[in-house]
């Protein structure tokens, strides 16, 4: 595999935000020719398939100005500086939605967009859901409608384009391939 390696040459930081850097770098390609890649960096987030006890799914509905649309989602955050994807889970799942939980399952970790980012989720389930009496607030520029769902009103909302992202719709396909499975 080392034969498709590409070896960074130079590298130039454009931007650098409160979530995202931007670099440019120059590669030698496999062949030898060279060529740019414009890339993001992302410190990583985590995303949280919360289930009530009456198996409902806890989601959010939030407006994201880069699509210029409101969508629904499962909870999730970005992780800070030197935190453990876990303690983020928990935090971001009690900051939206007010709950905690009894038990945090880590299920799978994925890349969104490895052509231009190096953004990784690390997907949890969360389970025995409590809520929380004085929890977290989220933050100050951030504004959610809490949802309690059916995997079937779920499964609608991906067809209706309710829900849209990949992390939310991984995670309704997952318990759906659970259900089928039996699991």
């Amino acid at each position: 595999m080392d034969h498709l390696r590409e070896k960074t040459i130079s590298k130039e930081v454009l931007f650098e935000g409160k979530i995202i850097d931007l670099h440019i770098e120059e590669v030698e390609l496999p062949n030898g020719h060279t060529s740019k890649r414009e890339l993001i960096k992302h410190p990583g987030a985590v995303a949280v398939l919360a289930i009530t006890d009456d198996r409902k799914l806890v989601m959010v509905q939030q407006y994201r100005k880069a699509l210029e649309k409101v969508i629904v989602e499962i909870p999730a955050g970005k992780l800070e500086k030197g935190e453990a994807p876990e303690v983020t889970a928990k935090r971001e799942l009690e900051e939206e939605t007010g709950y905690g939980c009894e038990t945090l399952m880590p299920l799978i970790s994925f890349y969104t967009s490895p052509g231009f980012a190096d953004e990784l989720v690390h997907l949890f389930m969360a389970k025995g859901l409590k809520k929380i009496e004085n929890p977290a607030g989220l933050d100050e520029d951030e504004f959610v409608d809490v949802l309690e769902v059916t995997l079937v009103e779920a499964v609608e909302f991906i067809k209706e384009k309710k829900i849209y992202d990949a992390k939310t719709a991984y995670a309704v396909q997952y318990l759906q391939l659970q259900q089928a499975l039996g699991e």
